[in-house]
Order: C-alpha cells, then sequence, then structure tokens
C-alpha cells in the first residue's frame, strides 16, 4: 500500500466504524508497547482556541530546542499538517510506515480478540498513528489537541499529562457533549488528571465552577487566564502587543503575529502553561516562540485583501466579527460564508448581519454530506440583510465571483475549516496576481 492508499482507506473508515470506549485504544497501545509513555504531553480541549494554545506552545518548546510533537484536527489540506516534528509536518513516507504498524495492531486485535476488540474510528486511527509518529522520531514533548469533547476522546487514554488546558467553551456539538455551558466543560474537564496541573479560561463564571469542580477532585492546580488580565499596548493590524499579569508569575509585555484580539487569550493560556511546565523555559524562548507561530485559517490572510477565518460556532463568531469590525471602517467588505449542519448556522448569520456593514454576500456549499444547502443560507441572509445575497454552490465559483466582486475591499471567508480547506487548496493549486 502506498501513502495515497493509505489516505483513502483511513478517509473511508467512517463509513464502517463507529466510536469506540477508550479500552478500545488502550488495546492498541498496549499491544505496541506503550509508545505514549516514552513522552511528555500536554493535552488541550476545548471550543474555541485550543489548536492555536497547541500552536503557540509547540512553537515556544521547539524555538527552546525541545523536540516536540504536535498533534491537531482537522487538517486543512494535506492529512500531514495534523503531524507537526519540530514544526514541520511529518514525511508521506513517516506516515506510511505508522500506518502500517498501526493497521498491523488493529489486525492482530480483530483476530484475537474478536469480542471485546473493534476497528478504530477515522479520529482513532489518526491518533494511534501520531502516538507512533512522535515515538519513533524520538519526540520528548508532544502537544496533543483533544478531537471532538473531552472526557470520551481517544487521546484521553493519555495517563498523566504534564499539563492540561482548558480553552474556551461555546455551545457546540450539543448532541454529543450537552445543551448547556455546564454540561460541555464537564466533558472538556475530563482531561484532568490526578494531580496534574490545568490552566483554563476563566471567562465565564460557571463554566469556571465546573472546572475548579473537577480540579479539586482531582488534587489538580488550577490556573484562571482571564480577559481583565491583559491590557493591549499596539495594535498594527499585522501585530498586537500587549501586557500581561496573571498574578501567577512576573508581568510580561507579549508580541503576537496577528490581526485577531481573541488569539490574545490563546496566548496568555500558552504562556501560563509554559511557566506551569517548570522545565526551565525563559522569557526569550516565550517572546521567541509567539514571534514565530504560525496558524492556518485563522484570520489568516492568504492573498491581498482575502483573509480566511475558521470561525464555526457562535462565540468563534463573535470573535470573528470584533476583529472584522476594524477593518470595515476603512475598506468595504464582502463575506463568502458556509457552514454545516450541525452548527447553529442562523445565530451565526444574524451575529455577522448584526455587527459587519457588508457590501455584499456570497454564500457557497461545502462537498460533504454534513453541508447546508447554498439556498437555505442564502434565505437567512436575506432574512437579517437588506446587502446584496448570492448564492453559487461551487466552492471555486463563488470564490471567483467574491474576488471578483470585492475590488479594493476586503474579502473575509468565514463560517467553517472545511471552506477554508477547499479554498487554501483552490489557491494552492491556482496562480492569483
Amino acid at each position: 500500500m502506498n501513502f495515497q492508499e493509505a489516505v483513502a482507506f483511513i478517509d473511508d473508515t467512517p463509513r464502517f466504524t463507529k466510536k469506540n470506549t477508550l479500552e478500545n485504544t488502550k488495546a492498541v497501545l498496549r499491544y505496541l508497547g506503550h509508545p505514549e509513555r516514552s513522552m511528555k504531553i500536554i493535552h488541550v480541549a476545548g471550543s474555541n482556541g485550543k489548536g492555536s494554545v497547541c500552536a503557540y506552545l509547540s512553537s515556544i518548546l521547539t524555538t527552546a530546542g525541545k523536540a516536540t510533537g504536535l498533534f491537531t484536527s482537522p487538517h486543512l489540506v494535506d492529512i500531514n499538517e495534523r503531524f507537526v516534528l519540530n514544526q514541520e509536518p511529518v514525511s508521506d513516507e513517516l506516515f506510511l510506515e505508522a500506518f502500517e504498524v498501526v493497521m498491523d495492531a488493529v489486525h492482530d486485535l480483530l483476530k484475537t480478540s474478536p469480542d471485546t476488540f473493534a476497528h478504530p474510528t477515522y479520529f482513532e486511527l489518526l491518533f494511534l498513528i501520531g502516538i507512533y509518529i512522535f515515538h519513533k522520531s524520538k519526540m520528548e514533548y508532544v502537544v496533543l489537541e483533544t478531537g471532538l469533547g473531552g472526557r470520551f476522546d481517544a487521546t484521553n487514554v493519555i495517563e498523566k499529562p504534564l499539563v492540561s488546558i482548558i480553552t474556551s467553551i461555546s455551545l457546540e456539538h450539543t448532541e454529543y457533549l450537552g445543551d448547556t455551558y455546564e454540561l460541555i466543560a464537564g466533558e472538556k474537564a475530563g482531561i484532568i488528571k490526578e494531580g496534574c496541573p490545568v490552566v483554563y479560561d476563566g471567562s465565564r463564571t460557571d463554566v469556571e465552577s465546573v472546572i475548579l469542580a473537577k480540579a479539586a477532585k482531582m488534587h489538580a492546580k488550577a490556573y484562571a487566564v482571564r480577559p481583565d488580565m491583559y491590557k493591549i499596548l499596539m495594535n498594527t493590524q499585522k501585530t498586537i502587543d500587549f501586557s500581561m499579569d496573571t498574578g501567577y508569575y512576573l508581568p510580561m509585555n507579549v508580541s503576537i503575529t496577528s490581526v485577531a484580539e481573541y488569539q490574545i487569550m490563546n496566548a496568555m493560556e500558552a504562556v501560563t502553561a509554559a511557566h506551569v511546565l517548570e522545565i526551565g523555559l525563559t522569557e526569550e524562548d516565550i517572546h521567541k516562540g509567539m514571534e514565530k507561530m504560525r496558524w492556518q485559517g485563522r484570520m489568516e490572510t492568504v492573498l491581498p485583501g482575502v483573509i480566511l477565518d475558521g470561525a464555526h460556532n457562535d462565540s468563534g463568531v463573535e470573535e470573528f466579527v470584533k476583529t472584522a469590525q476594524k477593518f470595515q471602517k476603512d475598506t468595504k467588505v464582502t463575506v463568502l460564508f458556509s457552514c454545516v449542519k450541525e452548527k447553529d448556522y442562523e445565530g451565526m448569520i444574524r451575529t455577522i448581519c448584526e455587527h459587519i456593514s457588508m457590501e455584499q454576500v456570497i454564500v457557497t456549499q461545502i462537498d460533504c454530506e454534513r453541508c447546508v444547502l447554498v439556498e437555505e443560507l442564502a434565505d437567512i441572509f436575506r432574512k437579517y440583510t437588506k446587502q446584496p445575497v448570492e448564492a453559487i454552490a461551487s466552492i471555486p465559483e463563488a470564490f471567483e465571483t467574491a474576488l471578483r466582486d470585492k475590488g479594493d475591499g476586503i474579502l473575509f471567508c468565514v463560517g467553517s475549516l472545511y471552506l477554508v480547506g477547499s479554498l487554501k487548496k483552490i489557491i494552492r493549486s491556482q496562480k492569483y496576481a
């Protein structure tokens, strides 16, 4: 089997598998000799910002000379993006080797334990492949992002992380995680382990009470990060300089290469976690790591006047509009939008329409069974805005139209990471002036 065939097999797994218990994932790790125990793990859960926090920490650790692996999801273009070794995606060759080793283990367990072992799901497979990759590559540290939840997430087989991190919580995946902030926080807090410190977003008191209760039960020291702990010093629309004072460590000034103010909280969680690790990281390590951090699809300028943002839930869109509002003061704004069914897309659309002065809107349709049809998206936009709304099912055609119509203004592409990934593929495959 070659690399492309391995990826095709993994992509096909949702068709014949379902989510399994953590014991299923543990069985594969036991078979492989517990490779996860050879590395020091930072475990990150949350609804928004967890990928950014992971990227900040990975950059800090790598800059400090630590052999660091990074596991995130989803990928935007290539599956290799999920497995990063010292800031570089894994090679096709090592990915294929990991796939073959994991699948050999799966096939043996299916033969020897047919009554207790089931074929791993898409995410479970990728997590197991990642653990092998990091072990084989002798990564000392691994920054590990959860998938959907926390408590029952495949990544929660990790027994004793160096630190757990819980980013901001929003009402998403309510059919799986619960329909209140408290219930969702309880699922995310499931990653807190006995005696392992936790850094968390303390912006909401209802979420905080759940996290603190779990931390107390697990005898885990808890470190809150809140909006009143930072002050913006300068925003250049390319970088943001801010001071942070958490009360846990000495105050410090930080600079991030982002136009999005929501990244400040993510950066603060990463910096706080870097201190909590107590592994001798210097302020210079932190500063350089923050400056070098790059994270695709989060207020990412990909072409002149074209910004991609993967905001895909209510709170994510609320943060997106805060940044977009700063641009609309000086230029006209066009929005390209798409979404998947399980999101509160009407709430997201209403927020966009209420807070952004748009010249026009173009809606398109993600190429998957979970997509929302363009006609429905267009009808909802027309409900909340009087500006022109155009429905174009084809993403390439919608993007070309948006590029042409935006003129000298700004085009924001938002609503789904699937949309962001599709657009990055289009941009990569074509030349734009």
